[in-house]
């Protein structure tokens, strides 16, 4: 925890201003603003370029402060928040009274999570609110990790930054649909399936729901660069004909051939630990930009565990576009 008591009641200070603080979470950073102010709420899309319709989380201080910001929470949702909170874990559920229309897109539901940092708690201990927060990013871009991350992309847009240090996850929360008693998971992330699982049983696929959260534009966490998506084996291959072709190449050697040669721009080992590979991954993104890669050729891990999340941002990050 590196951000001091007098910067969090700043920033406490800012969020009461109808301001923008960026946090650090054990996920990524966030662009917050108060939950509760539908004007704050509305420089966060301004900031980011947003649009309105897409749903923001709100950030609360713990489980028990729950049915301040919802409503008819069922069975299994209170067993997940008591089993994963705090943690990367975001909740969506019927929208309380408390909560603008303007953080949930205009839907009737919200999504309601307690992050797993002790600075992002103590920052919503001293408001004494709660806190919508997407990534502190513009959108559809990488998402931050860092603190100078966030004070390059979005500069003066944001009125406060509390650094709290690298995030710990590095990719976002799992988001589940849990206005039911059979919760489906919407968005993987921070938590796995298998963990989920363990706990509830098996679990519907992800394609039995239909809310609308954060993170499902078909093009999203995307650095400049565009990222091409190949089988490990084909990796490169495709990056030296790219290369060959006059790219400026970027890309993530999979531990499977890590032993190859490659001539490339830019070469990143990506590591056999799936957790290790989440947390460093929107960093390595960043980093391959500011190498000037205009191509960064990646392979998906295995959907297990933390690379379900990994493989899903790789597919978010590539979007709808055309192969080499």
């Amino acid at each position: 925890m590196t951000a001091s008591t007098s910067d969090i009641e700043k920033a406490a200070d800012v969020l009461r201003a109808g301001g923008l603080v960026a946090l650090p979470t054990e996920t990524v950073y966030g662009l917050g603003a108060n939950a509760e102010d539908p004007a704050a709420v509305a420089r966060i899309f301004q900031a980011k370029g947003r649009p309105p319709s897409h749903p923001l989380i709100v950030h609360i201080a713990s489980a028990e402060l729950l049915d301040d910001w919802v409503q008819d929470v069922p069975a299994t949702a209170r067993l997940l928040a008591e089993h994963f909170w705090p943690g990367p874990l975001t909740l969506v559920l019927r929208r309380g009274s408390r909560v603008p229309l303007e953080a949930t897109g205009g839907l009737e539901t919200v999504a309601v999570r307690v992050p797993d940092h002790p600075v992002a708690l103590e920052l919503l201990s001293t408001f004494g609110g709660g806190v919508t927060a997407p990534s502190a990013n513009r959108f559809g871009s990488v998402s931050p990790t860092t603190a100078d991350h966030v004070r390059a992309e979005l500069g003066d847009a944001v009125d406060f930054v509390l650094d709290g240090g690298s995030c710990a996850v590095g990719v976002e929360s799992t988001i589940m649909d849990a206005t039911g008693d059979t919760p489906t998971i919407l968005r993987p992330g921070g938590v796995t399936r298998e963990g989920l699982e363990a706990l509830l049983g098996p679990l519907a696929a992800p394609s039995t729901s239909r809310v609308r959260v954060p993170g499902q534009h078909p093009s999203h966490y995307a650095p400049r660069a565009r990222v091409v998506l190949v089988e490990p084996e084909q990796v490169v291959a495709e990056a030296e004909l790219a290369q060959e072709l006059g790219h400026q190449v970027g890309v993530l050697v999979p531990a499977s051939v890590a032993h190859a040669p490659v001539k490339a721009h830019a070469v990143v080992a990506v590591s056999a630990s799936m957790t290790d590979y989440a947390h460093k991954l929107y960093g390595v993104l960043r980093e391959l930009d500011q190498q000037g890669c205009d191509l960064i050729v990646a392979s998906l891990p295995p959907e297990e565990g933390m690379g379900l999340a990994i493989a899903n941002r790789l597919r978010r990050a590539a979007g709808p576009r055309p192969t080499v």
